[in-house]
């Protein structure tokens, strides 16, 4: 189902204005449930973030994003039988982010629609996809680049050195860094068995 669609179905749903087929409604009551998984986990890494720059500075949220992201993700993943990530097309973590075909594609998707002017933080899209171990909601939504994003993701050159040497210590193939204030960070995925 493309995300035009996907749109209208939602906004049908929850104007109550026509009656929606089952599946369409399958779909309208999938879609809100991933909004607010990613919505909870990005709310949950964000007071993360925060309570650590403030105790250690930009270098010390770096384990936030190393150890308490996954572990945030993890367990809504698990609370809700679905795989929930974050990604990106530009890789810290090539354990943890890196996207499949799938995800790759819907970011390039991003990247376009953001240049032809769509608000980053507006950026998402879903579908139902057949895949070889079988039927998924996917739903991906983008994580802009905030100007807090740029202590650890913003031009190499202009990093603390503390960054620097946790960055080259945690993370030394790191791609994930050169963004400016609205750019496309990466995004939060959400795939659910059908």
């Amino acid at each position: 189902m493309s995300m035009k669609t996907w749109i209208c179905v939602s906004t049908a749903a929850t104007l109550g204005t026509i009656a929606l087929p089952a599946a369409s409604q399958d779909d309208a009551a999938r879609a809100e449930q991933a909004r607010k998984l990613t919505a909870t986990m990005v709310q949950s890494l964000g007071g993360q973030l925060q309570a650590a720059i403030k105790e250690g500075g930009p270098a010390g949220a770096i384990g936030v994003c190393t150890g308490v992201a996954p572990a945030i993700a993890g367990q809504l993943s698990r609370q809700n039988g679905v795989r929930l990530t974050r990604v990106s097309l530009k890789i810290r973590n090539p354990l943890l982010g890196s996207p499949d075909a799938w995800e790759q594609s819907a970011l390039a998707g991003f990247e376009a629609r953001l240049a032809k002017g769509e608000p980053a933080d507006k950026l998402e899209f879903a579908e139902t996809v057949t895949e070889p171990s079988g039927r998924f909601y996917r739903y991906i939504k983008a994580l802009p680049v905030q100007p807090v994003c740029l202590n650890c993701h913003g031009d190499a050159a202009s990093l603390t050195p503390e960054v620097r040497e946790r960055l080259a210590k945690e993370y030394p193939n790191d791609q994930a860094t050169g963004y400016s204030v609205g750019q496309i960070r990466g995004a939060v995925s959400v795939k659910r068995p059908l």
